[in-house]
């Protein structure tokens, strides 16, 4: 009973701030699935679940939900190919047009999945360097030169490479 009261509060704390991850890259109704997925997912593996850093690792489990949902679709859209052309714009350009300047869209556009998945963690999220990597399955380390190197190629994409100046997460976090 203690553990589906836990799982409850986890459930409630943190259900809305995974939907809107799930919003920030999906449509409504992917959305609405991926986050029941999470939690569904998180049920099944509630014996790993840290209690800690909770909301990072759902994100992480969101994230991989969400890229399996992409995959499935990208299998259908290949399959209906033939019959139709399917164009796939997605929601998160759209909601980030809302918010920023046309070239920053462009140039976030242009970038690898990874790194803009980086960044959304960083900027949108909110997450700490040791929280996302929680969300992304590895070492802080890692993510704070993958998400400065995300940052200069955002930098040479918005042709401001230099100008800058400052890190996303500073050397001093980047040793512990």
């Amino acid at each position: 009973m203690m553990e589906r009261r836990r799982f409850e509060r986890i459930y409630t704390d943190h259900y809305e701030a995974v939907l809107r991850y799930c919003l920030r890259r999906s449509s409504r109704e992917d959305a609405l699935d991926a986050a029941a997925e999470t939690f569904t997912v998180a049920w099944r593996r509630r014996d790993e679940f840290p209690a800690d850093r909770s909301l990072p690792w759902l994100y992480g489990v969101a994230r991989r939900v969400l890229a399996n949902q992409r995959r499935s679709a990208g299998r259908r859209r290949s399959a209906i190919a033939p019959l139709r052309v399917v164009g796939d714009d997605g929601p998160e350009p759209q909601v980030v047009r809302d918010f920023e300047a046309e070239e920053v869209v462009g140039a976030l556009q242009r970038l690898r999945s990874a790194d803009r998945e980086l960044i959304a963690l960083a900027a949108w999220e909110g997450l700490s360097r040791d929280e996302i990597a929680v969300a992304m399955d590895c070492t802080p380390n890692a993510v704070t030169k993958r998400l400065n190197r995300a940052l200069d190629r955002l930098a040479r994409e918005l042709g401001t490479a230099g100008r800058a100046g400052g890190r996303f997460f500073g050397r001093e976090e980047a040793s512990g």
